[in-house]
């Protein structure tokens, strides 16, 4: 079959290269347009664009894709469209034109939505997994074609996670495209929830909430970006949240009450225990243990986080 793919981010590029390395024939990739990105703030190329440009694949970056995507499917006679992390609705008469299938990474019709990974870990889920579907005007509501559910273990971060839906959602879309067509089932839109994108105030981290939800939402955002807090009015980042504690410590919640020499962590007060947490960073400088960082004169024992 001949592919036209469509994605934007790193994630999406990884899918891309998938497909041209086991020989699936992308004739042409829709990304969309370039944006500062980086410390520097330079404009630089989509993750998926650079992908197509050193396989030498026809990449195109439209304003309008209902007009623009017409002229690209009539020069490159696509038989299909696969989506991944695109960013964007894709509306009719583009949908009319080709049948576009959509890698999401949940299991639909749960977490429909923009950050599908990341609400899911910060809602403690224990099972997840990867949804291929025929895209219609709705928000991810389309019928699925191909469904494949992982575990999700409790201390498990976004880094790892991630990792998973890369690995076994391109292994997905190889069998949906060696297999298709395949047969179709409506999603129950009655079950349906959803994962609104990432705002600057959901990084930031309440230790007046219980430890199994303080330690769901660094998991959730670990490696990136990070969750927020702050240490004597600097904003700092926390990770390596694992260990539970139910522990009855007279402290208010956010203060550090141990700093532990074997395992490096800080315990962290809650509002119903304890969590150990291995690192904390402080702006312009890398990630260190608790402990390092108390061996640093920077943190002790008593200090709190708000």
């Amino acid at each position: 079959m001949r592919i036209l793919f469509m994605g934007t981010p790193e994630f999406a590029a990884t899918y891309l290269q998938y497909l041209v390395e086991n020989k699936f024939e992308v004739v042409a990739v829709i990304s969309q347009k370039d944006k500062p990105r980086g410390r520097g703030q330079k404009l630089l190329p989509t993750p998926v664009k650079e992908m197509a440009l050193k396989y030498s694949i026809p990449v195109f970056q439209p304003s309008n894709l209902n007009k623009e995507g017409t002229e690209i499917i009539n020069e490159y006679k696509p038989d299909i469209g696969i989506v991944v992390a695109y960013g964007r609705l894709i509306k009719k008469p583009f949908l009319d034109m080709i049948p576009l299938y959509n890698v999401h990474t949940s299991l639909l019709p749960k977490y429909r939505g923009a950050a599908p990974m990341q609400r899911a870990i910060e809602n403690g889920e224990k099972m997840t997994g990867v949804t291929i579907f025929k895209i219609n005007e709705g928000m991810d509501e389309g019928d699925i074609a191909l469904q494949r559910a992982f575990e999700v273990g409790e201390c498990e971060t976004f880094g790892s996670v991630y990792e998973k839906f890369v690995s076994l959602g391109t292994e997905l879309l190889g069998e949906f495209l060696s297999k298709y067509p395949v047969p179709l089932t409506p999603q129950d839109h009655s079950k349906a929830t959803y994962a609104p994108k990432i705002e600057k105030e959901d990084l930031y981290v309440d230790f007046s909430k219980s430890a199994w939800e303080v330690r769901n939402k660094i998991r959730a955002y670990d490696p990136m970006p990070g969750v927020r807090t702050i240490l004597n009015d600097t904003e700092v980042k926390i990770y390596g949240a694992c260990e539970i504690a139910h522990i009855d410590i007279d402290a208010v919640p956010g203060t550090i009450v141990r700093i532990d020499k074997v395992s490096e962590n800080g315990v962290i007060k809650t509002s119903d225990g304890c969590l150990h947490v291995k690192y904390i960073q402080f702006p312009g400088k890398n990630k260190i243990t608790f402990y390092a960082a108390k061996n640093g004169g920077i943190v002790t024992e008593g200090m709190r986080f708000h």
